[in-house]
């Protein structure tokens, strides 16, 4: 649990759930680090609060800023005691569609980008024998969607080295939480999704029909980015946070039925399962 004033450093601040995040964390009079690729976007957030907020410009694909950002936040703020990875954005095409570059740009932001944070972080959090790294995964991060495969591909990853992370500081004082909201109703439908520069048109009634449903869904999502952003700030104040933070009803009704469907396919096959051991080992 977070005692007095924490320093929380959070990337992708400019909009969406990363910047109602920002806010509320503002507004309990907390430190925050506030970054974004063009750092005008989020001068407006340091408004009365310029004693205790930094904005810097932060590009995390750009090693060298997210050296400079760490060691600025040090220098203003001694320590930095929550990491959220939030940087990050959409992308629609199926799997066949994916344009190569683009599709290395997203890892790049969405899976990296988190990476290389993680690594400049972590020596600062180790010292101090306390912190709490909150990655921003989705429901997209548990289960895959036609005309999402790159994008869950990112988050899917992302989920993976977050569990692993939380395994390796054990002991450390540091703690991992990743986070996996449903539709929040933020601009990330419209604004943060790139989509696949030439689609194929087999693809109409899968992935072109995950595309449509997002516009059209766009302002109409159930969830809520300032409840959302509340529910974090919780889960770093509890003495065992979670390993796992679903945000929405959207969320953990889809993260049980993936949950039920598993357990049904390891029944179904289970024989077949446990005869690829030697016989020996039964």
């Amino acid at each position: 649990m977070m005692n007095g004033s924490p320093v929380w450093l959070i990337t992708g601040c400019s909009s969406g759930f990363g910047r109602e995040l920002a806010k509320a964390v503002l507004a309990r009079g907390w430190r925050v680090v506030l970054t974004a690729r063009d750092v005008n976007r989020v001068q407006d957030l340091l408004s009365g609060h310029e004693a205790h907020a930094l904005a810097l410009k932060l590009d995390v694909t750009d090693s060298g800023q997210i050296a400079a950002a760490v060691a600025a936040a040090q220098a203003r703020f001694e320590t930095i005691d929550v990491l959220v990875n939030n940087a990050g954005y959409g992308y629609l095409a199926a799997v066949e569609e994916g344009d190569r570059a683009q599709i290395r740009e997203l890892f790049a932001t969405n899976l990296f980008g988190s990476i290389e944070m993680i690594r400049a972080v972590l020596p600062v959090m180790r010292d101090q024998g306390r912190g709490h790294i909150v990655n921003i995964s989705s429901r997209g991060g548990l289960i895959g969607s036609a005309g999402l495969g790159y994008y869950n591909a990112t988050k899917f990853a992302l989920e993976g080295l977050s569990e692993a992370l939380a395994d390796e500081c054990r002991g450390l004082g540091i703690r991992v939480t990743i986070v996996e909201p449903g539709p929040l109703r933020t601009d990330f439908s419209g604004r943060s999704i790139k989509q696949a520069p030439v689609p194929i048109g087999a693809y109409a009634f899968t992935a072109g029909e995950r595309h449509a449903r997002l516009l059209e869904n766009s302002g109409r999502q159930a969830g809520d980015p300032t409840r959302a952003a509340q529910a974090v700030i919780a889960a770093t104040l509890t003495d065992i946070p979670p390993l796992r933070l679903l945000l929405g009803a959207a969320a953990l009704i889809s993260a049980r039925n993936k949950l039920d469907a598993m357990h049904a396919n390891f029944n179904e096959w289970q024989d077949i399962t446990l005869s690829s051991d030697f016989p020996d080992r039964k």
